[in-house]
């Protein structure tokens, strides 16, 4: 969603008669990345072919900073239009003969798509690795990833958006992968955040045979109901004498970190296991007029925000947010409690355009229970992403990574606990071929006070080939974390090991604290 790009800046059924199978090996080899432009795809046409150097700017759409290419490589771009209505922009990149690995890495999009700029980040550290990547612009272009107009009237788009685009994006990378090189694709991946996380577990349901191994970060599932929790917490906010700014930010996190910061044992500014901290905002609640203090309406507000939106009849409906970096830049401040937050434009957007199809429509008419019911009972089929039954992509041998920032203030970090306790309790005998990491001081898909770069795409690479399921991953935070993210030179300033869930990082007691070295993944409260 929007954190990822500023700082980058019954499936059978369905696709009956909208998608044909992947063509067979062609008889005949491209011989170079330029002979490629021209040739016939299923569901569409390779537009244009290039070979690019090291170095040469990768221009990913408008609005996008162009990226410097890590790698030689040749850059396809195809359209595909399976059925009238629809129209899908696929790139793949594909290294060097001499230098591919002989993998496909597919990248997820994020919030409501608009062109290529987030794939384009997995896309190229994946070729710097010899990995052919492939992204898509979901199906349509949008004037920035929080605009939804293009969804208006148009149920081929949405349904690219919410399932098709990614399928047949892996479909068409497969062909070409064919055409291009001379052995055979040895194995895919798929890597997606955010909305890009809903996406990969969309491929594990829908299309288990598309990728072999999947990787899903802080998932935006399910859509229906993350958009009317997000209207929720923007209105609860809205309320007289609600909105919390930058002082009433500031005071809960001094107040959360001084509370359980030291529950670790290390004093660093980050929590690393909030589900053991107890904070309740009233301990900062105004005794008298005026101070450094909350007013019993800004307590309730926060509250809302920590435990969740819960129904008119008082059952929780979704999770709320962790404390620990509320006042973190990118965090509570963008995405919940300014004016025009992340989730009063999400929201704003979502109802308007794919569910009530009305421009004019505000979220202050939003109710929860019933334009909730609406929103499922419209486009949930063709957006949500919660059913935990994977078990064909399972019996396929696939494995599935996930992650999630436990300072995430985009999505809630619980929302991915729950879904991944649901998986193990719908899949027992896919145990050890799943498995969760939770990143302490992460916010959302990056960034935040914590490590939160890693290398998921070499650990699910190594898991995948025969390693076993991992229990551990090294976080780096650095000085610029968006620069580390994308290799150029930034100073690494701790690192963390992230544990496989539910254990957390526990300190040895005497190394050093920003070294990984002096940690070990240890269960919560040993």
């Amino acid at each position: 969603m929007k954190s990822f790009r500023l700082a980058a800046l019954g499936a059978a059924a369905l696709l009956a008669g909208t998608a044909t199978p992947v063509a067979a090996r062609p008889a005949q080899q491209a011989e170079n990345c330029a002979a490629l432009a021209g040739r016939a795809l299923a569901n569409g046409k390779i537009e244009a072919a290039e070979s690019l150097t090291t170095g040469a700017t990768v221009d990913t759409g408008p609005g996008m900073p162009g990226l410097p290419a890590s790698a030689p490589f040749c850059r396809v771009r195809a359209v595909l239009t399976p059925v009238a209505g629809s129209s899908i922009k696929v790139e793949m990149w594909l290294p060097e003969r001499a230098a591919w690995n002989g993998k496909l890495m597919g990248a997820g999009n994020g919030g409501f798509g608009a062109n290529l700029g987030i794939p384009a980040l997995l896309m190229r550290g994946a070729v710097a690795r010899g990995y052919a990547a492939v992204g898509s612009d979901m199906g349509h272009f949008g004037k920035s990833d929080v605009d939804a107009s293009w969804a208006l009237n148009a149920p081929e788009k949405i349904r690219d958006y919410g399932w098709r685009a990614n399928h047949l994006a892996a479909q068409a990378a497969k062909q070409v992968i064919a055409a291009y090189y001379t052995v055979p694709l040895a194995a895919s991946y798929f890597h997606g955040c955010s909305d890009g996380g809903r996406q990969a577990l969309i491929e594990a349901r829908r299309f288990p045979e598309d990728y072999d191994a999947i990787i899903a970060g802080a998932p935006a599932i399910p859509w229906t109901r993350m958009a009317s929790a997000f209207a929720s917490n923007h209105l609860a906010l809205s309320r007289p004498g609600a909105a919390l700014g930058a002082p009433q930010l500031k005071l809960l996190q001094t107040a959360s970190l001084a509370k359980c910061d030291k529950l670790d044992g290390v004093a660093d500014g980050v929590i690393e296991n909030p589900r053991q901290c107890r904070f309740d905002p009233a301990e900062l609640q105004c005794k008298a007029v005026g101070g450094d203090c909350l007013t019993a309406a800004q307590v309730e507000a926060a509250r809302h925000l920590y435990r969740g939106p819960k129904t008119p009849d008082g059952k929780p409906f979704y999770p709320g947010f962790a404390p620990g970096a509320e006042a973190v830049e990118g965090t509570w401040g963008m995405w919940l409690t300014a004016a025009d937050s992340q989730h009063a434009k999400f929201s704003t957007q979502f109802f308007r355009y794919f569910v009530h199809g009305d421009p004019e429509w505000q979220v202050s008419r939003f109710d929860l229970a019933r334009d909730y019911a609406l929103a499922r009972a419209r486009v949930g089929k063709e957006l949500d992403a919660d059913s935990p039954d994977l078990g064909a992509f399972f019996r396929r041998g696939g494995r599935l990574l996930m992650y999630h920032g436990w300072q995430d203030a985009a999505i809630p970090p619980e929302n991915t606990v729950g879904y991944y306790e649901r998986v193990l309790a719908a899949n027992p005998a896919a145990r050890e071929r799943v498995r969760l990491f939770m990143a302490p001081g992460m916010s959302h898909c990056l960034a935040g006070p914590g490590p939160n770069v890693f290398d998921a795409l070499g650990t699910l690479d190594a898991w995948h080939v025969g390693g076993p399921a991992p229990e551990r991953i090294v976080a780096t935070k650095f000085d610029n974390d968006m620069l580390g993210y994308l290799g150029f030179p930034a100073k690494a300033q701790r690192t963390r090991p992230l544990c496989a869930w539910p254990k957390v990082a526990r300190w040895d007691g005497k190394g050093p604290t920003d070294e990984a070295a002096s940690f070990t993944c240890a269960a919560p409260g040993t």
